[in-house]
């Protein structure tokens, strides 16, 4: 392989480590804010605000005497508040307390160790707030900005298909499809079996409604076997198929609907399959083998099932009007919760042997994600930060020593007993929270090389 043949891969991995560190950085960014802000108003006085770790690359002093830095090592960040033993406010330095107790016993009130209960509890809170109130305010903004579906159904854009002349047009709203009146576009399980019950065929007859006039026109599949999204790290990614894409047959076999694609790949008990896509008017094959996916169900449970790794949409963008403020903030509630509800019910699964523990990533494969999303399209890669986001929020929420989850459990030991934990103790935990939060690290990065 010469130094040519080398250019494309470097680039590669160049975008995917630029987006990772874009998203961990604005990430890291909130959670720590979250920590300052609410540190500020309870009283405590934060000493340095750092984005990154090692070497400082630069930094200033505000009026309020914290210094804001950006370190060499963009994979994280810290707050570090006055009379800290270190970053991780695990502890106290002893000699600042001592001058601070010697000059000015005043100050004490304005450390981690000397504020109220209430005051340290919130300000260590705040981190995984933050993070779950940006994931809240991501989804609330793309749904403002996509919309919800306009009733009844009306065509937006339509996507290019392969085959027939398609007569369908935007504008035209949809009454019914070869007869069968449709229903609400909102009401899934409706939709679903109105779907399950089209003829399987390239076009339909649809009734619309355009300019005010009832007529029959062709139309396409609703649902056909067209790409909205490809999964990353999936077998689909790697082959390279694209959003857009359009699978007209699978080992030859003609295909029409999504459905008739998925029964395919979950029959094929993981056997490569070769798949025929129409791509910008030309046809090319590419061959893939499906890989097991553990799916969280609406049960709460989670199914296996052989996937290559696609989503499906629409032949047609249906035309949206603006949601409101609220409608999209309870959107982005829903979204922020499943997402929380979704991950503790996968964690038990794996911790029961339910599921594969390989559904964990890493470093590896969360860098991976975050180049192909980015790559998808800004609203794709910002979404993925929200997920992300709340994922993050949610880890630091554990009870383990090292992690805001383990600071807010020996809060609550001290709001119980009336002391904190003896400092001993404090190290002995600190320690073993340590040795297992690196764990788990090495854990998850054999997940990434490994599975």
């Amino acid at each position: 392989m010469n130094i040519v043949e080398l250019v494309p891969q470097f680039g590669g991995v160049i975008y995917t480590v630029v987006a990772f560190v874009v998203a961990l950085s604005v990430i890291v960014a909130v959670h720590e804010f979250g920590h300052y802000i609410v540190g500020r108003w309870s009283g405590i006085h934060a000493e340095v605000f750092s984005l990154g770790f090692g070497p400082v690359l630069f930094s200033r002093v505000d009026k309020r005497g914290t210094r804001w830095q950006i370190a060499a090592l963009p994979f994280g960040g810290y707050v570090k508040f006055l009379g800290d033993a270190n970053a991780a406010s695990a502890g106290a330095d002893s000699e600042t307390m001592a001058e601070i107790y010697r000059n000015n016993p005043d100050d004490l009130r304005h450390t981690m160790l000397g504020a109220p209960l209430w005051a340290r509890a919130a300000t260590v809170a705040a981190g995984p707030v933050f993070n779950f109130v940006l994931s809240i305010a991501v989804f609330t903004l793309v749904f403002m900005v996509q919309g919800v579906p306009r009733d009844p159904l009306t065509v937006g854009e339509l996507h290019p298909m392969p085959g027939a002349q398609i007569d369908l047009q935007a504008g035209d709203e949809i009454l019914a499809i070869n007869g069968t009146p449709s229903p609400d576009y909102t009401d899934g399980t409706s939709w679903q079996g109105f779907l399950g019950d089209l003829p399987v065929a390239p076009t339909l007859d649809y009734l619309v409604r355009r300019d005010g006039q009832e007529i029959t026109v062709a139309g396409p599949q609703p649902f056909p076997a067209y790409i909205y999204r490809v999964v990353p790290r999936s077998a689909a990614s790697d082959a390279g198929l694209k959003p857009g894409d359009v699978i007209t047959a699978v080992e030859g076999q003609p295909v029409y609907v999504f459905d008739q694609l998925k029964q395919v790949v979950e029959a094929s008990d993981g056997k490569p399959l070769l798949l025929t896509v129409w791509r910008d008017g030309e046809e090319s094959q590419f061959t893939m083998t499906p890989r097991r996916v553990d799916e969280p169900q609406a049960d709460g449970n989670f199914a296996t099932q052989w996937r290559i790794g696609i989503a499906g949409g629409m032949a047609f963008e249906p035309a949206t009007v603006t949601a409101g403020p609220v409608q999209a903030f309870t959107g982005g509630m829903i979204q922020t919760w499943g997402i929380i509800t979704g991950s503790l019910s996968g964690m038990w699964h794996m911790i029961t042997g339910a599921i594969s523990t390989c559904n964990i990533s890493g470093p590896i494969g969360i860098a991976e994600t975050s180049g192909q999303m980015a790559s998808q399209g800004a609203q794709s890669f910002i979404s993925f930060i929200a997920v992300l986001s709340t994922a993050v929020g949610l880890l630091n929420l554990f009870p383990i020593p090292v992690l805001d989850g383990g600071h807010l459990m020996f809060y609550a030991y001290e709001a119980v007993f009336r002391r904190p934990p003896s400092d001993r103790a404090l190290k002995v935990l600190m320690s073993v929270g340590l040795a297992l939060v690196l764990s788990m690290m090495v854990f998850a990065l054999g997940n990434d090389l490994f599975c």
